[in-house]
Parts: structure tokens; sequence; C-alpha cells
């Protein structure tokens, strides 16, 4: 029962983390996408380009192969490109279709396995617990370089700031 709930609770959070990146990108002009604050920042194209990478790679062959495939270029995950903004959407659209794909592909049973990420053992959880967290703070990346690229004309993703009692009072009427 708890590893039922488990997938599906996992599988809501990546849906979510993959909305509110989409929401950010339904925002954004095409040039938004190449936009560095400064060298040591990445493009959402970049966190785009890299978060594909990391998804073929740990979700290719899941619970058969170490996350860490030999054929990864990660170093070039980091690279200008010229990619477009629909080149771009359809590595985020490839990725997260294997990531969920994949999700919604295992069973209880799986949870208890281990798989490996660069030679190191993770049982399943403990894996999609780890990706969990690190496409939540690449899609946090997004937002935020959304929000400066936007500025004032940023539409919020949630309540907007000054309107938490309405939301909650809101809710609690439903």
């Amino acid at each position: 029962m708890i590893e039922k709930t488990f997938l599906q609770s996992a599988l809501k959070e990546f849906r979510d983390y993959k909305a509110l990146g989409d929401k950010t990108f339904a925002q954004l002009d095409e040039k938004d996408f190449h936009f560095q604050p400064n060298e040591e920042c990445n493009s959402i194209a970049i966190v785009i380009q890299h978060m594909h990478g990391n998804m073929l790679s740990r979700w290719t062959n899941f619970l058969n192969e170490d996350g860490e495939k030999q054929w990864r270029q990660r170093d070039d995950e980091f690279e200008i490109h010229s990619f477009n903004k629909e080149q771009l959407l359809r590595l985020w659209e490839e990725g997260w279709r294997l990531v969920l794909n994949t999700i919604e592909s295992l069973t209880e049973d799986d949870l208890s396995k281990t798989i490996f990420i660069r030679s190191k053992p993770h049982s399943v959880v403990e894996a999609i617990n780890r990706q969990i967290a690190h496409y939540s703070s690449h899609v946090g990346q997004i937002i935020m370089l959304g929000k400066i690229i936007k500025g004032k004309t940023w539409q919020t993703l949630s309540i907007p700031k000054g309107q938490s009692a309405n939301f909650n009072a809101k809710m609690t009427n439903k």
C-alpha cells in the first residue's frame, strides 16, 4: 500500500515540477531562453540541455543499467548551443516523457530493488527522491530566470504577493 502511494506521489511531484517549467516557458520569448545574468549563471537553455542529458542517462534502462551512461556527454550539456525555443522544448518534453513513463512502469516490488548511479548503490526510492530534488532545484532556477527576464510582466505561478489570506479563505470555503 505505501509503495503504491509513494509511486503516485513521486509521479505527482514530477508532473507538478514539469508544469511549473511549462508555465514559465509559455511566458518567454525565443531570446529569453539564452539570457545569462553573468558568466557563472546558466541560461534556461543550458538548464534544459542539462536536465535532458540527466533524464536520458538516469531513466534509460533505469532498473538494469548504471544511471550514469557511458554515452552521456555531461560537459557538453553546459556549453552554449544554438537551439531555438522549439528545439529546447522538444528536449524538455523528451526528457520528461522518459521520466514519467519510467515511473508509471514501476511496480511496488521494484521499490525494494537496488540500482546504481556512478557505481554507487541506491534503493529505487532513494534514486527517485534524488531526481525529484535535482529536477526541482533546476525548475526553481528556470522560474527565477523567468522572473528576472519578465520583471513586472511576470505572471506568478502560485499565490500572488499579498493574496495569501484571500487564497486561504477561498480554500477554507470549498
